[in-house]
């Protein structure tokens, strides 16, 4: 069976993925990569590369949606099947590029639970029985990981290509899933994402946000054991 790569969102982990590792660990040799090193999207890929097998189905949540759209520009031979979550395939808005900058500067002051908590997770997810535990694992995540990974992939997002082009020679089974109330990536970013992907199945999970491998576990689980099976 190829590998399974699970690329995470901006400050998290492999936790983000607990429930898919859990449920599909005994089916596909998985492997976690970190995006926290570098401070471009581009690095962030080749580092993904240098240490990912040979070739892999490759998923990847928000950002890590953003750096596996990159992989697939770098070294698409190696990618045998591609599943995006909760992400967006354009370049970053000049907007969202300088709203960055407060953010950036708190958190060097000291501030990234601040910022965590008030300006990024609760505005991500959907209202239900799991909201405050997934609240609780993203602050985990974030403060483990820590303000240096914080800028760096804050620079990474702010500088991101533009992927719809690399998205149109995309011709391996292809998953572009999304939470239904997901606010930050929100639907016509995915459905932009289909339109692109020849032939990739469109899943929307309902009462799930931006996370909906946290929110909705289940639901995500069966969209991926559908999506690894696909000829």
């Amino acid at each position: 069976m190829t590998p399974l790569v699970l690329l995470p969102g901006m400050m998290c982990d492999a936790r983000l993925y607990g429930p898919q590792i859990a449920a599909l660990s005994g089916r596909v040799p998985m492997h976690l990569a970190p995006i926290t090193a570098y401070d471009t999207v581009q690095a962030l890929a080749r580092d993904v590369l240098e240490n990912a097998p040979p070739k892999f189905a490759l998923a990847g949540l928000s950002m890590g949606g953003i750096v596996a759209m990159e992989i697939v520009r770098q070294a698409p031979d190696r990618v045998s099947r591609l599943a995006l979550l909760d992400t967006n395939p354009r370049a970053e808005l000049d907007e969202v590029r300088q709203a960055r900058e407060p953010q950036i500067a708190s958190v060097r002051a000291g501030g990234l639970h601040t910022v965590m908590r008030d300006e990024l997770k609760p505005n991500y997810l959907a209202n239900g029985p799991r909201r405050q535990d997934v609240l609780d694992m993203c602050m985990i995540m974030a403060m483990d990981l820590g303000p240096d990974v914080f800028e760096r992939q804050s620079r990474a997002l702010q500088t991101r290509p533009d992927q719809q082009q690399t998205l149109k020679s995309v011709n391996v089974p292809t998953l572009v899933l999304m939470g239904r109330e997901d606010r930050l990536c929100p639907l016509d970013r995915h459905e932009l994402l289909h339109a692109l992907i020849a032939g990739s199945t469109f899943k929307i999970i309902e009462g799930a946000g931006h996370l909906p491998t946290l929110e909705q576990p289940e639901a995500v689980n069966a969209a991926f054991k559908t999506w690894l099976d696909m000829e």
